[in-house]
């Protein structure tokens, strides 16, 4: 259905969008500076500000919701978007957790001496300015902001417009947060329309990075209509495979909670592969199970033969459900499976579950996703559950950062070198002597 513009949006035009950048660009400057210790103060700062104001955020929230209702947007897309106090208290845990983390700048990564007296060191940095465009979810706002901030990074974030009210009221409380700590203003930004973000995609000069959450289309539109590098979060298009060998009980389990745990997620199963050989031993009770949930079945020929399902079609294979939907084929053998999931999939997260070591390597060798596991969930590929403090988006790119991406992804690097006089040209007419050794030493300023 057609959506009516929110009276309340105010776009920014492009020179607005400008500035905004350039004051995002002297924040990161300025949060770059600051000490652990600082950002950790600002941390601790959010979530008591969360706490305190938990009733004004969910009546914020609640405001979305029945808006949101009121468009017949789907059930998939509400509980996204519900933010009440548990899912607070679940963000507010979160934060504690990334606080006792340990810092991730200033790490000295390399240590080499050219020479006596010329050292050189690798050394973490935050990337700058990032700009994260995601869908609507008011948690994510909260543990991307979070996880800038302990990086330190500034961020400029385009909620999805269902939640409006809410993004407005979490990224005003961030912000007076972290400004009563003494951590520079505006190193968070909130942004409210796709002008806006077709504004802030030609902001290279101040944007370093972009971390677009959506559909492969969105993620590819936004790559070639920008010149700033974009770290991309597309579809997640996964997959389990269930080998001849498997225990069923134990399959009937890791597909069930792979689909229904939290089938909103992109990290949910939607698609099953079935090795022909175990599908007459297996379907049946899955049904059962599934049914259970209220899962709609869809299936190949071959499925239908074994169980009452719909006909999966050539779509099905590329479907991102995020629904009580489940699509099933049934594969003569490993290579198939894996020729399916490499064919099909998004590069987001393939299980296989099999008995037998040697299957698992090969299926987790060949299949080209950013995660693949071995008997267990879809729904482990989570920041949160790798211990990263919760994560930015989940990358199915291979460049830079790959898979969940918390604070190592948010982070960049500088070369410093240390000297004490030294000029090239000794070393190029042969005066010097390079000794490049290897040093265990950290970086002292």
């Amino acid at each position: 259905m057609t959506r009516k513009l929110n009276p309340k949006l105010k776009e920014e035009t492009p020179m607005q969008m400008e500035q905004r950048g350039k004051i995002a660009r002297d924040a990161g400057i300025l949060l770059a500076a600051t000490d652990g210790q600082k950002r950790n103060a600002g941390l601790r700062a959010i979530a008591t500000a969360l706490e305190t104001n938990k009733a004004a955020i969910a009546a914020a929230n609640q405001a979305d919701m029945k808006r949101s209702q009121e468009e017949q947007l789907g059930a998939p897309l509400l509980k996204r978007l519900t933010f009440d106090a548990a899912k607070i208290s679940d963000v507010i845990q979160g934060i504690h957790s990334l606080i006792e983390l340990t810092d991730p700048l200033g790490a000295t990564k390399l240590s080499t001496q050219l020479d006596e007296g010329l050292d050189l060191y690798k050394v973490t940095c935050p990337i700058g300015v990032i700009g994260v465009i995601f869908e609507s979810r008011p948690d994510a706002f909260v543990q991307i902001s979070t996880l800038c901030l302990k990086s330190g990074n500034a961020v400029l974030l385009k909620g999805g417009r269902e939640a409006l009210e809410t993004n407005r009221i979490l990224a005003k409380i961030i912000n007076e947060a972290t400004t009563s700590v003494g951590l520079p203003a505006n190193w968070i930004q909130n942004l409210e329309t796709r002008e806006d973000v077709t504004a802030m995609l030609s902001l290279e000069q101040y944007i370093d990075l972009i971390i677009p959450r959506g559909s492969n289309s969105f993620v590819q539109y936004i790559m070639n209509n920008s010149n700033i590098p974009v770290m991309g979060h597309a579809d997640g298009i996964c997959h389990v495979y269930v080998h001849e060998d498997a225990d069923l009980k134990q399959a009937v389990d890791i597909i069930v909670d792979s689909k229904t745990q939290y089938v909103a997620a992109c990290n949910t199963l939607e698609t099953l592969l079935v090795n022909e050989k175990i599908a007459a031993a297996l379907l049946p009770s899955l049904k059962a199970a599934l049914d259970a949930k209220n899962v709609h079945i869809k299936g190949d020929s071959a499925t239908q033969a074994i169980i009452a399902v719909e006909a999966a079609t050539e779509i099905d294979w590329k479907t991102e459900y995020l629904d009580y939907i489940l699509s099933i084929k049934i594969v003569p053998d490993l290579d198939a499976a894996i020729t399916h999931i490499n064919t099909y999939g998004s590069g987001h997260t393939d299980v296989i579950l099999t008995t037998a070591e040697p299957t698992a390597k090969t299926f987790m060798t060949l299949v080209d996703s950013a995660g693949v596991f071995w008997n267990c969930s879809t729904r482990f590929s989570d920041g949160f559950r790798f211990g990263f403090g919760a994560e930015v988006g989940i990358s199915t790119s291979k460049l830079h950062a790959r898979g969940p991406v918390g604070l190592d992804g948010l982070l960049s690097y500088k070369f410093k070198l240390l000297g004490h006089g030294q000029c090239v040209a000794d070393y190029a007419s042969g005066k010097s002597q390079f000794t490049h050794v290897k040093q265990d030493t950290s970086c002292p300023v």
